[in-house]
């Protein structure tokens, strides 16, 4: 099978810098986790070995920790419970990813303005959770159906740090038409690592059969790079490991396309192209878009194409995995 491998793919430096927090901790069995540091399953395991306690990230809203130490994940909580917990005594190790923190600064901005804050995001997710916890008059939307008139003149708009850029510009669209007399203003707070991710999702659609995502079940952001090739009718796969991998659906397309998402760690991502590269394609299996089209010019079909085994020319086997 040939893969090719995304621009943009993997942990991006907030995940980093928080794994690296948490590895400089001395003493892990005096430190609670505030959640998951990150959607995935392998560095939850790890940290768990090391001795850290973790509590459930919506139960870890309340109340307060048996240690004497807690660790702020990566996705951050309240100004209000970061008080909480100072005041209590507790050491604070704090992995809030500064571009979550960005967020959280906005929304306040708007707050001091008097404006009702609209989230775009998902409800119940732990860094929307800790964007709403400072705030009083908000509303939390995750899609354009969700979208009402508030009933208040002046309103801003922040994203969840993973929002897909192209959901933020439809429920923004969508705000302003339910809410005709209200001033409203968008702070764009969604992360370049995302938008990075995402652009390359794009870039690669053409070029493959199929794409497979690495990257956590609870991760929003890789979720979300699945569903960008779905909504574009590519079929996606996504796995935590090259365990997962289906290899009889992977059988029936000759070329892969490879991303994973934030929290991914580098190690998933090799394992599973290696597992990639070993599969064998069954001998038909349909051209991709690229290879459609250049087989029209050539006055072809493009099963001929495709069956000669010719590649597009931009089709490449990008990244520091082929």
């Amino acid at each position: 099978m040939k893969v090719i491998c995304a621009s943009a793919l993997g942990m991006c430096f907030g995940v980093r810098d928080a794994i690296r927090a948490a590895e400089r901790v001395t003493d892990p069995a005096g430190v609670t986790i505030l959640g998951e540091i990150v959607h995935n399953p392998a560095v939850q395991e790890a940290l768990a070995r090391r001795g850290f306690k973790a509590v459930d990230e919506a139960a870890g809203r309340d109340g307060l920790p048996s240690t004497p130490g807690v660790l702020i994940t990566a996705h951050g909580i309240s100004h209000r419970r970061h008080s909480e917990l100072e005041v209590s005594g507790r050491r604070v190790v704090d992995t809030t990813c500064p571009l979550v923190r960005h967020v959280h600064d906005c929304a306040q901005r708007f707050r001091q303005e008097g404006r009702f804050v609209v989230v775009i995001g998902r409800a119940g997710h732990v860094e929307v959770m800790g964007i709403t916890g400072d705030l009083e008059h908000f509303a939390v939307v995750d899609e354009p159906e969700d979208v009402r008139d508030w009933g208040h003149p002046r309103i801003g708009i922040v994203c969840q740090s993973t929002t897909p850029p192209h959901r933020a510009e439809e429920i923004r669209a969508a705000i302003a038409a339910a809410n005709p007399h209200s001033e409203i203003e968008f702070y764009d707070t969604i992360c370049r690592p995302t938008k990075d991710r995402q652009r390359a999702v794009l870039d690669l659609l053409p070029q493959i059969d199929i794409l497979v995502v690495v990257g956590g079940r609870r991760s929003n952001n890789t979720r979300q790079l699945a569903l960008l090739a779905e909504s574009r009718g590519v079929e996606a796969m996504q796995v935590e490991c090259a365990a997962d991998l289906d290899m009889d659906r992977l059988r029936r397309h000759r070329v892969a396309g490879l991303t994973a998402g934030t929290s991914t760690l580098d190690g998933a991502i090799h394992e599973v192209h290696r597992a990639l590269l070993s599969v064998k394609p069954e001998r038909k299996s349909r051209p991709t878009a690229v290879e459609a089209v250049c087989a029209m010019f050539r006055g072809c079909s493009p099963d001929e194409n495709h069956d000669s085994g010719r590649m597009a020319p931009s089709a490449r086997a990008a990244g520091p995995w082929k």
